[in-house]
Parts: C-alpha cells; structure tokens; sequence
C-alpha cells in the first residue's frame, strides 16, 4: 500500500493563504485593517512555517514558541495565520467582528486561542515580551518570545524602555519585529515623528539589528535564521519594511489605507486580484 503523499506548502502559498483570510474576514465587516494584514502576511508566513515551534492541537503548550501582537489592530492579520496554522477552526471566519465572537476586531488574550497577549494600547508588546523572556529564562525554557510592533508604536516611550531594558538582560531569546509601512492614523509614520536612522539607534540601544524587504520572503526568512542562530547573548530585531495593501493593487494605491473600507462589490475584485497576482 503506497504511502500517503503529504502536501508540501511554500512560504509564498501561505503568505497568499493569509492574505485570502484575512479579506475573506474583512468583507464580515466591510471594513477593516485590511491593508497591515495584507503587508504583514509575509512575515507571519515566515513566523508561523518557518521558524516558530508550536502545537496547534494544544496552544498552551509550556514550551512553545510565543508571539506577542502589540499592534492589537493588526489582529486580522494574526488570526489569518492562526486559522492557517490550524490553531483557528474555519467555520469562525464568519464571525469575525460579531458579537460573542473569539474574532474581537482588536486582539484579546482572554478570547483567542493562540492570542498571547490582549493588545489596542500601543506600546506595550515590547516591555512585555521582556518579561515574558526574563521568566522563560528563568524557568530554563529554551522557548523563544517573537513580538510585533509597528513603526507608528515608536512613537511611545515604552518602546523605547524595552528596547533599553532588553539590551540589559542580555535577551537573546527575544525576536522583535517592527513593521515600516510609513502610515498610522494620522499620516504617514516618518512625519508625525521622525525615527530614522532606526537600525543605527536600535543597534546604539545595543540590539542585533536586521533591516530587511518585509514583502520578500526569502530575505524574510534569512533573517528569522540568522535571528535564532545568533550565538551572541543579545536582544534581536528584523526592521521590516512593507506596502500597505500588498497583493491588491488598487488597495496598494489608497492614499489613505491605515482603516479601510471597501464597497462590497469590491471584495469579490480583492480576491480576484489577490489571485492574479499568485498566479503571475
């Protein structure tokens, strides 16, 4: 009896994967953070099949891998990868947003399986995630923390404290990232405050500092490899820069995509683009 063939997924099939996800949730609601979803599903591509170790029968697991979504508005782009990593049954998609749903539109620990931290105050995920790798430490876990925050979370001082207190304990089971897309609330991220020279003043805050084309995969995961290789006893951060809207070009155009509506005729076209672009 021949043995039965396992399916090989690529990275890129399930950076697509996330991104079909995540409209198929937004189109629940109309609107959404489409756009950091669609930028980011790289990156939790790579997160989620290529570098994490965890369970999705048992997300509490004690020796997991955690990751910590400080940019809680970007909670349809995590649970896009959870329902892809199969940590998320299917049939929740519809209730993305709803009532009584584990699908809240900002993330909350409390409700989601595979949601390690409740997020919405910005600023946050760093200095927890420095906790969280001072008792792993202390509990001779071998578990990495990974936590994303984006460029507009640099404005917070917070950040700015766990980057420094990071560096002190000499962290180096924690895996930063920092999402670049240059957009936030109120405009783009690098007017309402300047952060650059980002990699000289993270690596001046004593991190490993990568900066990397968060829409290339390959790049992407060389950079989680060298992150978890680093033999050197140091906090590690990958700067990811990425384009709103990724994958649907006529998102990838808005002006202003940091909350997005979308007319419902339009999701149908998002997908169809999505899938275009898979295929070319």
């Amino acid at each position: 009896m021949n043995a039965p063939v396992i399916e090989e997924v690529t990275l890129a099939e399930r950076a697509y994967r996330i991104r079909r996800n995540a409209l198929l949730m937004g189109e629940v609601q109309g609107q959404g953070y489409i756009g950091q979803a669609l930028d980011i599903a790289d990156v939790l591509a790579v997160a989620y099949f290529g570098a994490m170790n965890y369970r999705p029968d048992d997300p509490e697991w004690e020796g997991r891998d955690r990751f910590l979504l400080s940019n809680g508005h970007y909670a349809i782009a995590l649970y896009a990868a959870l329902f892809e990593a199969g940590i998320l049954p299917q049939e929740e998609f519809e209730t993305y947003g709803s009532d009584d749903s584990r699908l809240p539109m900002s993330g909350m620990a409390s409700y989601t399986p595979g949601m390690e931290m409740s997020g919405g105050s910005l600023g946050q995920g760093l200095t927890i995630a420095v906790g969280r790798c001072l008792g792993l430490k202390r509990k001779g876990s071998k578990s990495f923390v990974y936590t994303l925050f984006s460029d507009g979370e640099l404005d917070e001082g917070s950040i700015w404290e766990g980057l420094m207190s990071a560096a002190h304990w000499k962290l180096d089971n924690l895996i930063a990232m920092v999402d670049v897309n240059n957009q936030q609330a109120d405009g783009p991220s690098t007017q309402i405050m300047s952060f650059e020279p980002l990699v000289d003043k993270l690596e001046a805050f004593g991190w490993y500092v990568q900066r990397v084309n968060g829409n290339d995969i390959d790049a992407v995961k060389n950079a989680f490899d060298n992150a978890r290789n680093l033999e050197d006893a140091k906090p590690r951060i990958i700067v990811c820069d990425t384009q709103m809207g990724r994958g649907v070009p006529f998102l990838e155009q808005r002006e202003k995509n940091h909350f997005i509506r979308v007319d419902a005729h339009e999701w149908q076209l998002a997908l169809q683009a999505l899938e275009a672009g898979r295929q070319a």
